[in-house]
């Protein structure tokens, strides 16, 4: 692999890595409030 090949794999590593743990630290801050939030929305539609 070339060195450019190699830096554009650790480049996308870190994005979905980082992506993933960003995630996690927001649903241990919040919770599942987010998740609350998204279903008052589901279930107040108007007809």
């Amino acid at each position: 692999m070339t060195t450019t090949a190699i830096v554009m794999m650790l480049i996308a590593i870190l994005v979905i890595w980082g992506g993933l743990v960003v995630a996690i630290v927001n649903l241990l801050k919040r919770g599942d409030a987010a998740v609350g939030d998204i279903r008052e929305i589901e279930f107040h539609r108007d007809l």
